[in-house]
C-alpha cells in the first residue's frame, strides 16, 4: 500500500474518504446553538479518520450494483454514531483517554459537558440523516434506521461496552471475547456493510445474507488487530496511547492467543470473510480488498 502509484484500492478509500467527509461538512451547516456545540461537533467528526465504515458502506453498495450517490446517507449516519461513540469513550468516566488522532480529545479540547452533548447530538444526527435520505424507499430507510439502532444500542455497540467494563481484570474464554467484540467493534461494522447494500432497491436475500457475514467476520479480524496494534505500534502512528488496553487491565486476543495467535486469528477471520463472496462478481472486490486491509494497516 505503499508504492508510489496508487492501487485501486487507495483510490476508492481516498475518494470515499473526501465524499463522506463533504457529506458530513454539509449536514453540519445548521444554525446549532451555543458558543461551542457546532465547533466541537465538528472537531469531532471531521478532524481525520480513517473512515473505514464508511468506505465499507460504499464497497457494500457497490458489491451488490449499487451506486455510492445512494449510499451517502448510511455512509455519513454509520460515521456519526462511530463519533459519538469515541466522544464518550474517551470521557474520563469511560477511558478517561487525553488524545484522539493524534489530537486533544473532545473533553480536553473543550470540557466533559461540551463532549457529552456533541456525542449526543452526532448520534441523533445520524438517525436524522437516515430517515430523510432522498432516493431511498420507506421501507429501505426503515430497514437502515432499525439496523443502526440495534447495532448502535444495548444489543449491539453499547452491549459490547458494558461487556468491556466487567471484563477488566477477569480472564475470558475465546468466546466471551468474540461475544464482546461482535457487540462493541463488529456490530457496527456490519451495519455499515449491510445498510450500504441496502441502499440498491435490487439486492437480493442471498446477497444480504453473504454481506452480513462478510461483514461479521470482518467485524472481528479489524478488532483482533486493533489489539494486535495495541502491543505493536506506537502513540504517535496510532494517534491514541500505545498500551493503553494492558495498561487497563483489559482483556484481548493478545493477551489470550499470543501475538502470533491473535495474528493467526486475524487471518482466518479475513479469509472467511472473502470466502462470503464467493458468489459475487467482480464488483465485490473493494469488500475482498478490504478484508485484507483491516489486517495489514498500521494504525
Amino acid at each position: 500500500m505503499n508504492s508510489q502509484q496508487p492501487t485501486a484500492l487507495q483510490s476508492f478509500l481516498q475518494d470515499c474518504q473526501q465524499r463522506v467527509n463533504g457529506k458530513l461538512s454539509s449536514h453540519l451547516q445548521k444554525n446549532i446553538p451555543g458558543k461551542n456545540l457546532k465547533e466541537a461537533m465538528e472537531y469531532s467528526c471531521l478532524g481525520g479518520g480513517k473512515r473505514i465504515r464508511p468506505v465499507l458502506a460504499y464497497a457494500g453498495a457497490v458489491a451488490v450494483g449499487g451506486t455510492l450517490n445512494a449510499a451517502d446517507g448510511a455512509a455519513a449516519a454509520v460515521e456519526l454514531i462511530h463519533a459519538y461513540s469515541l466522544v464518550h469513550d474517551d470521557l474520563p468516566a469511560m477511558d478517561d483517554d487525553d488524545l484522539r488522532r493524534g489530537r486533544p480529545t473532545v473533553h480536553k479540547k473543550y470540557d466533559e459537558a461540551t463532549a457529552i452533548l456533541v456525542g449526543d447530538a452526532l448520534q441523533a444526527l445520524a438517525f436524522n440523516i437516515l430517515s430523510s435520505q432522498q432516493g431511498i424507499t420507506a421501507e429501505g430507510q426503515l430497514q437502515m434506521v432499525k439496523l443502526l439502532s440495534e447495532a448502535s444500542g444495548a444489543c449491539g455497540m453499547v452491549g459490547g461496552q458494558i461487556l468491556d467494563f466487567e471484563a477488566v481484570g477477569v480472564s475470558l474464554t475465546l468466546e466471551q471475547m468474540q461475544q464482546m467484540h461482535n457487540l462493541k467493534t463488529g456490530a457496527l461494522i456490519r451495519s455499515a456493510v449491510v445498510m450500504g447494500g441496502l441502499s440498491h432497491p435490487d439486492i437480493s436475500e442471498d446477497q444480504l445474507a453473504a454481506l452480513d457475514n462478510y461483514a461479521s467476520n470482518l467485524g472481528l479480524a479489524f478488532q483482533v488487530h486493533d489489539d494486535i496494534l495495541d502491543v505493536t505500534g506506537d502513540t504517535e502512528t496510532l494517534g491514541k496511547p500505545q498500551g493503553s488496553d494492558s495498561e487497563q487491565n483489559k482483556p484481548t486476543y493478545v493477551s489470550l492467543l499470543g501475538l502470533e495467535g491473535a495474528n493467526q486469528k486475524a487471518q482466518e477471520l479475513s479469509d472467511s470473510a472473502v470466502s462470503s463472496l464467493r458468489e459475487f462478481s467482480e464488483d465485490a472486490d473493494y469488500l475482498r480488498e478490504l478484508a485484507v486491509y483491516v489486517i495489514e494497516r498500521i494504525h
